[in-house]
């Protein structure tokens, strides 16, 4: 997957589609690669910036059509629920494959197998690269992670709290400092930010556990793995990749992410979400089955908090589970950069 960081003249299409919600693939590409990015494409919002639209990006340009930018690749901004390519969408993934400019895509639609698609390609000498496409096929061996390799895996209240940008901050905070951390991607948005990972969400259901096992153990020369977490471990959609990451890895801490003032499970909104508390002591009970784990920082989104709510939130938070706790983008990593470096040395001793 190294092969997405050659691109350096991105587009992001989210047409229409400009929401927190639906395109964090695009926000997070405008936080972490923002010097690849040449635009972001929404007719409706043609003209602005993408700090205007998003609140990240700064002055990358908002623009209309694939014309009034120039592209080496167009990138599906998007992550909608069930993966699918918005009908939309096509025109303009047409028109980039027909001037020879790559597409990427980390939906579950696959475009590489639309023929329509393949043959605007192939005449155009452009590549069409989806994401969560892979051939991954092993289940999980139970050995062979190195004892002194320390894990780290974010894990959630829910879907869409932070996972991912915790993960990644935390990486950063302590390569910042000196430490030899990796982050591990196990979703398609992290992927392209990255470069590199393997889609956990979409692996058969055997090879989940697989997939996340080869990640540790193909980095392990790292002394510190700080591992995206996908799902959450009681939404009824997608618990069973929540679990299979958790086995697959082993972690040895896990970082609880949650987002203030989230009172339902994600697209389901007749189902209120659990409490942090019961969602956390499962979280290190049934990580615990595989491998020795606890919990040791809290993550919270508070975005739609004000500057005093997420302040009090962090306060109250911390000192009700005895744990560091802290909102990444307001406050900065460094609090759970220290609860890991505590646990390494804990560990080693």
């Amino acid at each position: 997957m190294n092969e997405l960081l050659k691109y350096r003249r991105v587009v992001l299409l989210v047409d229409r589609l400009a929401t927190p919600f639906l395109a964090k693939t695009a926000i997070s590409m405008l936080r972490y690669r923002p010097d690849d990015i040449a635009a972001v494409l929404d007719t409706e919002q043609a003209g602005t910036t993408a700090e205007v639209l998003f609140g990240v990006g700064g002055k990358i340009p908002v623009v209309a059509t694939l014309r009034d930018v120039d592209a080496d690749a167009l990138f599906i901004g998007i992550a909608p629920p069930g993966g699918m390519l918005p009908e939309h969408f096509r025109p303009f993934v047409e028109q980039a494959l027909s001037v020879g400019i790559d597409v990427v895509s980390g939906l579950h639609d696959f475009l590489s197998n639309d023929p329509a698609l393949t043959l605007l390609a192939k005449t155009h000498s452009a590549k069409i690269l989806d994401v969560r496409k892979n051939p991954f096929r092993q289940t999980a061996t139970g050995g062979d992670i190195a004892p002194d390799c320390l894990r780290v895996h974010s894990v959630g209240q829910d879907c869409s709290v932070g996972k991912m940008v915790a993960t990644l901050e935390i990486q950063r905070e302590l390569c910042r400092r000196g430490e030899d951390a990796s982050f591990l991607a196990t979703g398609q948005t992290g992927i392209m930010v990255s470069g590199k990972g393997l889609p956990i969400d979409c692996m058969v259901a055997d090879f989940v556990n697989g997939a996340a096992e080869r990640l540790v153990t193909e980095s392990q020369d790292h002394e510190i793995l700080l591992i995206e977490g996908q799902g959450s471990i009681s939404h009824p959609s997608f618990s069973a990749v929540t679990v299979g990451l958790l086995h697959g890895c082993a972690p040895d801490g896990l970082v609880f992410c949650y987002e203030m003032g989230r009172k339902f499970v994600k697209g389901l909104d007749n189902i209120p979400l659990l409490p942090i508390g019961q969602m956390m002591d499962a979280y290190e009970r049934t990580a615990s089955l595989r491998h020795p784990c606890r919990i040791i920082g809290i993550a919270i989104n508070s975005r739609n908090a004000s500057a005093e709510e997420a302040t009090e939130e962090r306060d109250r938070v911390g000192k009700e589970f005895g744990l560091p706790a802290c909102d990444v983008y307001r406050d900065g990593a460094s609090a759970l950069a220290d609860a890991v470096v505590a646990l390494k040395r804990e560990l080693k001793s």
